[in-house]
Order: structure tokens, then sequence, then C-alpha cells
């Protein structure tokens, strides 16, 4: 039996900013037809889908997840993200890959990575 991760659900409050963000900065698109409360959005590359799912009242922001973006050129793309108005932190570096660290605008950890992909 196969077995993939298809999606990773995020609980946010306000889902048509969040749906932007990833859009904007990311290049995802929606993937299916969304619902009250509810948007998937895939990216060009394929892979694991984002779900956006209303977070309740009471939810906290930013529980503990990241999402990590496989790209490979990270400095270009910090500064394509950054002359849109996305703020990454310093870019690490590992053995033989880089990464950096930002947070979406429902306080999400997200990371642009190099790793497995050199």
């Amino acid at each position: 039996m196969l077995i993939s991760i298809n999606r990773v659900i995020l609980y946010v409050k306000n889902i048509p900013k969040v749906a932007s963000f990833y859009k904007t900065y990311f290049g995802m698109k929606d993937h299916e037809v969304s619902t009250v409360g509810w948007v998937e959005l895939s990216s060009k590359g394929g892979g694991c889908k984002i779900a956006l799912h209303q977070a309740a009242k009471s939810q906290r922001k930013g529980t503990a997840i990241k999402i990590v973006f496989g790209v490979l050129d990270i400095a270009a793309f910090k500064l394509k993200c950054a002359k849109k108005g996305l703020s990454f932190g310093p870019i690490h570096k590992g053995k033989g890959f880089e990464y950096c660290n930002s947070k979406d605008p429902a306080g999400n950890s997200i990371s642009i990575s190099s790793r497995g992909l050199k």
C-alpha cells in the first residue's frame, strides 16, 4: 500500500490573507473549489498541498508547525521575497545545504531550504 502526505492543514483566523500570502510568495494556486471555512492550495511543482481551515476564536496563533519549501538558490529567493515585502531571517548553513526562516500572516513557521536539492 502506497502512503504519502497529501496535505498539511493550517488553522488560521483570516483565510483570504493567508491564502494570498502563499500565492504571492510561493506561487501556490487554488487546488479545489473553496468552501466556507476551507481553502486548499497546491504548488506548481506538485507535492503536498496546504489546506487553510477556519480557526476557532479560542485557538492560539501559530501552533507548532513549520512548512519547508524546497529552493535551490536561497539568497536569490530571499531577495525576491524581500522585494515583495516578505522578510526572512539570516541564512544558516548546514552540511551541504542552506536554509532560512520566516512566518506566515497566521504566525506559522515557514522555511526555505536547499536540503536534498543540490
